[in-house]
């Protein structure tokens, strides 16, 4: 009997929470959603550090964002400034971290990447995650390689499904509303969700804020660590 192929589809966000890797470390392959619309004030471009024990936002500046825009065509912000104060900040930040010294120079790579294009840059940042993270999971570039940007939501889903010759769909919890079971199934495909585990752990001297960006849980963590963290998310 021929193995189950589980497939996950997510847009690109910059350094996400550890459940978007706990979704990442359950699937065989992981497709890069980035012919869609960008979302305004979501999480493509910015995530949350923790900063004196409080959430405190970081983002990656754009020319002419705009939700009426795919997010492979936008371009980042040309001018390097911001770069330096982001970095600047991540650093203030967890300089105290017992993994900073392992996980500040993934951070500035990652910040540092020269791509001006923002699927790019973004893709840059998921792989040095997931190899920092030493997940197997294959990253499937861009979604724009299966020429079927004419479908839409759950039929362009299974469209994916079908051309990577997956046997099983994972999607991220919220999406329970906008997908059907049986309409998978017609196609041959099993449904599942995911349900994340946020497990709190110690900050130092910090307040632990629970869904920051996964720089967070890798500063306060051994990778041991946070491997069993990326492993305690469930499906149903």
């Amino acid at each position: 009997m021929q193995a189950e192929r589980r497939l996950a589809i997510m847009q690109p966000y910059f350094f996400p929470y550890i459940g978007y890797f706990q979704l990442m470390a359950k699937v065989d392959a992981f497709v890069v959603y980035d012919d869609v619309n960008y979302i305004n004030k979501g999480w493509i471009n910015r995530n949350r550090i923790n900063v004196a024990g409080v959430a405190h936002m970081v983002t990656v500046p754009l020319q002419q964002a705009s939700q009426n825009r795919l997010i492979c065509d936008i371009e980042l912000e040309a001018t390097p400034s911001w770069r330096d104060k982001m970095l600047k900040t991540i650093e203030q930040s967890y300089t105290r971290a017992p993994q900073f010294q392992h996980v500040f120079p993934l951070v500035e790579r990652v910040v540092r990447h020269d791509a001006s294009n923002l699927a790019d840059y973004l893709l840059h940042g998921l792989t040095a995650v997931r190899d920092y993270l030493r997940l197997s999971t294959d990253i499937v570039a861009t979604s724009r390689q299966y020429a079927n940007a004419a479908l839409k939501g759950q039929d362009r889903i299974i469209d994916i499904c079908l051309q990577e010759r997956t046997s099983v769909y994972v999607n991220a919890i919220g999406g329970m509303e906008l997908y059907t079971r049986s309409e998978f199934a017609d196609k041959g495909l099993e449904l599942k969700f995911l349900q994340p585990v946020l497990t709190p752990y110690e900050c130092g001297r910090l307040a632990y804020v629970p869904g920051l960006s996964i720089i967070d849980a890798m500063m306060w963590n051994d990778p041991a660590v946070v491997d069993q963290m990326l492993r305690c998310a469930t499906l149903s």
